[in-house]
C-alpha cells in the first residue's frame, strides 16, 4: 500500500500533570487507530529518536540541551509544558517519528506518512518549548527532507492554534512554504494575515486567520481560494502536515465547529494538489486535538483519504452559513497580492 504509518506505545509514556489536556488517552486513541490500519493489512512501524544532529537543524544546542537534562524529573517550562520522568525520551521518539516518515517518502518505499506522535510540535521554538511543545517535529521533519534533497517542501499547518515555531523557524527561507488556518485572535498570539515572511523569506509564509466560530463552509472557502492556489503555484516536492484537529466541534480548547467529515475533506484537496506536483509525496505528523473521540475519528478519516485511490474531496454540507471564511479569503488575499496569484 503506498500509506505507511508511524506509531508507538511509548508516546504514552509522556504524563504532564492531572487534568492538562494532552494527556496520554491521546495515545491511546491514535494506538487504537493504528491498530485498525494494521488489521486491514496496512504497514505500521515503530518510530526511531531524533538525534542531536537532527534537531540542532531547528533547534539551538542549548535548547535540547535543557530537555535533555530534564529526564528522569518533572519540569515545568511554562504554566502550559510540563515534563514527566519520560518526557526527553518520548518527545525525542516524536521528532524522530517525523524523520523517519520523511525518509519513507524521499526513498520512495511509500508514496505518504503518517507520524501519529505526542507531544506535539509546533509550537516550539528555537530555544523554547511552549504551548505542550519541546521539540517542533514538523520543522524537523522539513529540514530533513531537504537534506534529503528535497528542494522546495511546503508545510500545512490546520491546527486550531498558530504555528508559531514552525513560522519563525522558516519565514526568511524561500524554500519553505508555511500555510497557517487558525482561529484568530487566539493562542500563541501570532499567525496575523500581514506576517507574509521576512527577507528572502517574503511571501513564503501563508497566514489565514479565521474567526472564532468558523465553520466547515469558511475552512472549504479559504482552501480552495488560499491554500491550494499557493500551494499550486509553489509547487512543492514534499508536502507536510501539520496536522492538528482542535478545529473540531468538540474540541475543548477552541471555538470553531468543524465537523469530523471536513478533515478528510482537507486531506484529500492536499493530495490532489500532492499528485499534481510531487508524485502525491505527503507527510502527516500529528499536533493538537484535545476530545479524545473526535481525534480517533478524524484521524480515521484522514487514514481513510489517504488509503483509498484518490478521487475528488467531498465536503460536507451542513447547511451552516457563515460569512467568516469570505472575510478570511479576501483578507488574505490583499495580504498576498504581492507574492501569489489569487
Amino acid at each position: 500500500m503506498s500509506l505507511i504509518v508511524i506509531a508507538s506505545e511509548r508516546f504514552a509514556d509522556h504524563q504532564p500533570p492531572p487534568g492538562h489536556p494532552e494527556r496520554p488517552e491521546r495515545a491511546e486513541a491514535m494506538d487504537v487507530v493504528a491498530g485498525r490500519w494494521k488489521a486491514s493489512g496496512g504497514e505500521v512501524i515503530a518510530p526511531r529518536p531524533a538525534t542531536d544532529d537532527e534537531l540542532v537543524r531547528v533547534h539551538d544546542p542549548e535548547h535540547v540541551h535543557r530537555v535533555s537534562q530534564t529526564a528522569g524529573k518533572a519540569v515545568a517550562f511554562d504554566q502550559d509544558t510540563f515534563t514527566s520522568s519520560d518526557t526527553a525520551d518520548v518527545a525525542r521518539l516524536a521528532a524522530g517519528a517525523a524523520l523517519l516518515a520523511v525518509e519513507r517518502v524521499m526513498h520512495g518505499s511509500h508514496a505518504m506518512a503518517l507520524a501519529l506522535v505526542r507531544p506535539p510540535g509546533h509550537h516550539a521554538e528555537r530555544s523554547r518549548a511552549m504551548g505542550f511543545c519541546f521539540y517542533n517535529n514538523i520543522a524537523a521533519a522539513a529540514a530533513h527532507a531537504r537534506t534529503l534533497g528535497a528542494q522546495r517542501v511546503a508545510i500545512v499547518d490546520y491546527d486550531v492554534h498558530h504555528g508559531n515555531g514552525t513560522q519563525h523557524m522558516f519565514e526568511s527561507n524561500p524554500n519553505v512554504l508555511y500555510v497557517s488556518t487558525h482561529q484568530f485572535p487566539f493562542y500563541p498570539g501570532t499567525g496575523a494575515v500581514d506576517e507574509t515572511g521576512v527577507g528572502a523569506g517574503s511571501g513564503f509564509t501563508v497566514n489565514v486567520p479565521l474567526e472564532a466560530g468558523s465553520v466547515d463552509e469558511d475552512y472549504k472557502t479559504v482552501f480552495a481560494e488560499i491554500a491550494l492556489p499557493v500551494l499550486r503555484q509553489f509547487k512543492p516536492d514534499l508536502i507536510l502536515v501539520s496536522a492538528g484537529f482542535d478545529a473540531h466541534e468538540r474540541d475543548p480548547l477552541a471555538n470553531m465547529r468543524l465537523t469530523t467529515e471536513v478533515f478528510a475533506a482537507m486531506t484529500l484537496d492536499l493530495r490532489a494538489v500532492a499528485a499534481e506536483c510531487c508524485s502525491e509525496r505527503m507527510v502527516f505528523v500529528t499536533e493538537g486535538g484535545y476530545d479524545v473521540r473526535a481525534l480517533s475519528a478524524s484521524l480515521d478519516g484522514v487514514v481513510g483519504a489517504l488509503a483509498a485511490p484518490l478521487a475528488p474531496a467531498r465536503w460536507p454540507a451542513s447547511g451552516i452559513q457563515s460569512s467568516r471564511g469570505r472575510r478570511s479569503a479576501d483578507a488574505a488575499k490583499r495580504a498576498l497580492k504581492p507574492f501569489w496569484r489569487l
